[in-house]
């Protein structure tokens, strides 16, 4: 039976906690839904991947990253205020998109893809929250791995041209938990 190690296409679920492993669960990864990534390939955190190398299909697995090995603490500098104009698009504001709790994909300057929640809005100003949404949290994950395969030639290619995670569980890469972590961008969501 294969091993988790380089190279290798893994599906797993897991169950994610913050604070502690008892604590309430705020991403899964179901058998019907599965994270499914290319070990290696950077897409994860490198901490989680470590806990699953040698695992083989069947295998359960418990782990737990403190932040420094997870999304880090809260960087207070990745809260900022935003001119309100810079939401504007055809000279009209979207106040369904931009409103406070929500989160709005947006690109950095240098063409980096960041997701911003909102935090607060006047007539001027828009305060958001750049921060990975488990900063500062350490994580808890319990699951099992469901397979171990060798990755195609093509799969290696497509994944590190750019392609992330094939799969997540609760919502998809796109919501930016693929950051790899995500960052299961996961990420991570996405275990990342």
């Amino acid at each position: 039976m294969l091993e988790i190690g380089r190279n290798s296409m893994v599906t797993l679920t897991y169950d994610l906690r913050v604070d502690d492993e008892k604590g309430e669960v705020v991403e899964q990864a179901t058998e019907a839904q599965p994270l499914q990534f290319l070990y290696g390939a950077g897409v994860m955190l490198p901490k989680f991947e470590s806990h699953l190398a040698g695992l083989k299909e069947g295998s359960p697995f418990t782990i737990k990253l403190n932040k420094n090995d997870a999304y880090g603490d809260v960087n207070e500098e990745a809260v900022v205020e935003l001119p309100k104009n810079v939401f504007m698009v055809d000279g009209k504001f979207d106040d369904e998109l931009i409103k406070i709790g929500n989160t709005v994909p947006m690109m950095s300057s240098n063409g980096q893809r960041l997701n911003g929640l909102v935090l607060e809005l006047n007539d001027e100003i828009i305060k958001m929250d750049f921060n990975h949404p488990l900063a500062g949290e350490d994580l808890y994950f319990a699951g099992s791995v469901l397979e171990v395969r060798e990755a195609s030639d093509m799969e290696v290619a497509q994944i590190l041209g750019g392609g992330g995670c094939s799969s997540c569980g609760s919502g998809g890469c796109d919501d930016g938990s693929c950051d790899t972590g995500h960052d299961h961008d996961h990420g991570g969501g996405c275990g990342c």
